[in-house]
């Protein structure tokens, strides 16, 4: 399961069964039945990895945010019990709603799909470098 977290919302992603494609499943407002709502997720797919996207700096370095997708990481860890791994961020958004932009969709629809279009993005990269350098991963 491939996430992008935000500050207002969840972006969230899944892979087929074969872990070659990364699918959009939904987007989840941050509150307190995040958690819960997640592991509704996870239990439907039978999720067994979750992977993070990692906001670094464009420079590479972590900041604030990084420091915050950590500790969620901790949270997951703990309340999952499941692997909880990083993927580089960076540009994933921006790619995300070039995707969209494609599509011709208007700026309402965008919105509303950028975060669970986002997670694909986190999602798909991880997936692709895990088929073709598993080693890395």
């Amino acid at each position: 399961m491939g996430l992008d977290l935000g500050e207002k919302t969840i972006g969230v992603a899944v892979s087929d069964a074969l872990l070659w494609t990364a699918q959009g499943v939904t987007t989840i407002r941050r509150s307190p039945r995040e958690l819960a709502e997640l592991g509704e997720i996870i239990r439907a797919y039978e999720v067994g990895e979750i992977v993070l996207g990692y906001p670094r700096n464009m420079n590479g370095s972590a900041g604030p945010r990084a420091l915050l997708t950590e500790e969620y990481a901790e949270r997951l860890r703990s309340e999952f019990a499941l692997p909880v791994n990083f993927w580089d961020e960076r540009l994933s958004t921006v790619a995300a709603e070039r995707s969209l932009l494609e599509g011709d969709l208007s700026r309402a629809k965008r919105k509303k799909l950028i975060d669970k279009m986002a997670a694909v993005h986190i999602l798909q990269g991880y997936l692709d470098r895990r088929a073709h350098n598993p080693d890395e991963i």
